[in-house]
């Protein structure tokens, strides 16, 4: 699975070692992960967010995934749910039965729905039990 650096715009290829280590361009360690039949349209029109946007987004991430080492890789892989037409969708079946992670709603380019609600309840109940 190819993955593309949030900074710098670089593809990486399945499996580098780039992605435990950072990117060797840029240094970064975060990636999007890029699934393979949306290859070719990366490489044309790579994702580029603006460099403020880009340090609020990662830290917000950080925060949010309880990852409080910097050196640590995060890859985003942010569609658990995308409406591919009217009544019809694509599921990520793992990320949903991933009940540490929100579920994302995929709307169309650049729209997302976040369920918090679900999401902030399993979080909730789940610190209740410890």
């Amino acid at each position: 699975m190819p993955h593309q650096c949030t900074k710098c715009s670089r593809i990486l290829p399945v499996a580098s070692k780039e992605l435990i280590e950072g990117c060797a361009s840029c240094g970064s360690r975060f990636f999007f992960y890029i699934r393979e039949e949306q290859l070719e349209r990366a490489r044309e029109n790579p994702i580029e967010i603006p460099e403020v946007e880009r340090k609020t987004i990662e830290k917000d991430i950080r925060e949010l995934a309880g990852i409080k080492e910097e050196t640590e890789p995060v890859i985003l892989d942010i569609e658990s749910v995308r409406a591919v037409g009217e009544g019809k969708y694509e599921i990520d079946v793992v990320n949903l039965m991933n009940k540490k992670r929100p579920l994302i709603y995929k709307l169309e380019e650049g729209k997302y729905i976040i369920d918090l609600a679900t999401t902030l309840k399993d979080n909730f109940d789940g610190n209740l039990e410890n």
